[in-house]
């Protein structure tokens, strides 16, 4: 199943958003978060990215402190401006030697964030945006009501959130509408499904799916070792006893994959695919072999009995580690309980 082959359904991004592929592009891994990646690849899979059919590209502004942005605006420049969609994180603060400075979501600051990530990617709007995280004391009004002036100016399409629960869900929903929460969303991450996911539902909020292969560690090739610079090593998943737990359930994951004539990245995603069309899969392909094998399980055509035999192989709750080391999980709206 290659890309050439694949052509993606379009679906809407929750009640407001905009008309989407089914497939989302996160394009994180090509500003070297999971080690040196190849900006000539990096071009070329983005391109192919478009060719097969796939509009919403995800970024973040502290993405390679802005390498991302620029790496997207050049391979779009002549890409015609109705043929994708943008979505921007914003808000997260780095420092010259790749370090994370917590976050500024003052008005100021998101109209300055908004700004520079005009330029760099050579528009004069973007599709979605969206805070990063919005951690504990956050006053989510603000920030949503800011992120509404913007829309009303022109300069942002759509709003979006990221990793927040049903508490802020709400609370920004009575701002403003919101076309999506995007959120990490896998076999082995499971976390949206008991509160977040209903309300969502309830709301008319779409999911945007990231993490679908939980940066490479189900998606079959991932061999326990990590390039320099590669983030993963700080993830306690990948770790130790952790990882060889979790690598086990990708062997019996693979399988139930082999069976049905299709590869255990391909088993993955299609799940996350299967489980509502109200939710995008955002592929974290860096290479035009991965976003091809990505995107051959849009054709996968998964049964009740797939998908059930899929689950039985990786159960809910049975990958090793959290999601993400401690001081990053403390961030995370969406760990805290509904009014907590």
């Amino acid at each position: 199943m290659t890309a050439s082959r694949t052509t993606l359904a379009r679906t809407r991004l929750g009640a407001t958003g905009p008309e989407v592929s089914a497939f989302g592009l996160g394009a994180m891994g090509m500003s070297g978060m999971y080690g040196p990646a190849d900006r000539v690849e990096s071009l070329a899979t983005l391109h192919a990215a478009l060719d097969a059919g796939m509009t919403l590209i995800d970024t973040g502004d502290f993405y390679g402190a802005g390498h991302n942005e620029i790496l997207i605006g050049d391979a779009l420049r002549e890409v015609p401006r109705d043929a994708y969609q943008i979505s921007v994180k914003f808000g997260a603060l780095r420092d010259p030697a790749g370090g994370w400075g917590g976050y500024d979501l003052r008005p100021a600051a998101i109209r300055n964030a908004l700004a520079q990530s005009l330029q760099k990617l050579r528009v004069d709007v973007i599709d979605i945006y969206r805070p990063s995280r919005l951690p504990a004391g956050t006053d989510v009004e603000e920030v949503i009501g800011t992120l509404a002036d913007l829309v009303k100016a022109g300069y942002i399409r759509h709003i979006g959130l990221s990793e927040v629960g049903v508490d802020t869900i709400r609370r920004a929903a009575a701002v403003h509408a919101i076309c999506d929460l995007q959120i990490e969303y896998s076999l082995v991450s499971r976390g949206i499904e008991d509160e977040i996911l209903p309300v969502l539902r309830e709301l008319g909020i779409g999911v945007t799916a990231y993490g679908v292969l939980s940066r490479g560690l189900i998606s079959g090739h991932f061999a326990g070792t990590q390039a320099p610079g590669d983030f993963r090593a700080m993830s306690p998943r990948f770790q130790g006893e952790n990882a060889q737990a979790n690598l086990a359930l990708v062997e019996a994951l693979r399988k139930v994959a082999e069976a049905r004539g299709i590869t255990v990245a391909q088993a993955a995603i299609a799940w996350v695919a299967a489980q509502g069309k109200d939710i995008v899969p955002l592929v974290g392909a860096r290479r035009r072999d991965r976003l091809d094998e990505a995107l051959g399980a849009a054709e996968a055509r998964l049964t009740a009995a797939d998908l059930a035999a899929i689950e039985q192989a990786v159960p809910k709750g049975a990958a090793a580690g959290e999601r993400y080391p401690a001081f990053a999980m403390a961030d995370l709206d969406s760990e805290r309980k509904a009014g907590a």
